[in-house]
């Protein structure tokens, strides 16, 4: 009898100073980077309490003060896309390689570990999609490898779409993944609402 599946997260995050630049109307350079950094940290919490992720991977230029035992695959600098194409073909390569692998984006403050555990319980060969409020971005992925091996990342303007078609594009079944944690994320001023459940904005 097989034992259960292998399943690992991967968090993509960007270099200090780069992130929610569509904020800045709201918050200076300062607070965004530390509205990103308390973000990081919740994501990489809730997966650390998921019961059935085995680990968790980041992928960019630095930590950003997370702990040096949570691997990090270096960003090319090529873009997003690229990043995580990258850091896909390592970890699918890899001699101990998991089953599944949850991209996860690190801007999601109302996630929970439940949430995580979801994805990770997507049907075996297929891929989960978790989209943002709109229903048109990504906020997660859940990956069956080696099937989705080759899958390529299409994060931006309808995002969600692009990745159903990847999927089929590797004949893999799609599940949609419909949560209020997994759908908050934090991209323009009114999404700030949500921000509080990880950090205070003084005004």
């Amino acid at each position: 009898m097989s034992g259960a599946p292998t399943i690992w997260a991967l968090i993509p995050i960007k270099a200090s100073g780069q992130g929610k630049s569509r904020l800045a109307d709201k918050l200076s350079e300062p607070e965004r980077d530390a509205l990103v950094d308390a973000m990081l940290h919740h994501v990489v919490n809730a997966a650390g309490k998921a019961t059935k992720l085995a680990r968790t991977i980041l992928v960019g230029p630095s930590r950003h003060g997370l702990d040096a035992d949570i691997p990090l695959i270096g960003d090319r600098g090529y873009g997003l896309n690229d990043a995580l194409e990258n850091a896909l073909g390592e970890i699918a390569c890899a001699k101990e390689r998991p089953d599944r692998l949850i991209v996860i984006a690190a801007d999601l403050p109302c996630v929970t570990s439940l949430d995580l555990d979801l994805l990770a319980e997507a049907p075996a060969k297929a891929v989960a999609i978790a989209p943002d409020r709109h229903g048109t971005g990504t906020n997660a992925l859940s990956l069956p490898l080696p099937e989705a091996a080759g899958f390529r990342f299409y994060y931006g303007t309808d995002s969600a779409a692009h990745h159903r078609e990847e999927a089929e594009r590797l004949g893999l079944n799609v599940e949609t993944i419909l949560s209020a944690g997994l759908e908050k994320d934090i991209d323009e001023p009114s999404d700030l609402v949500d921000a509080g459940q990880v950090y205070t904005i003084e005004r």
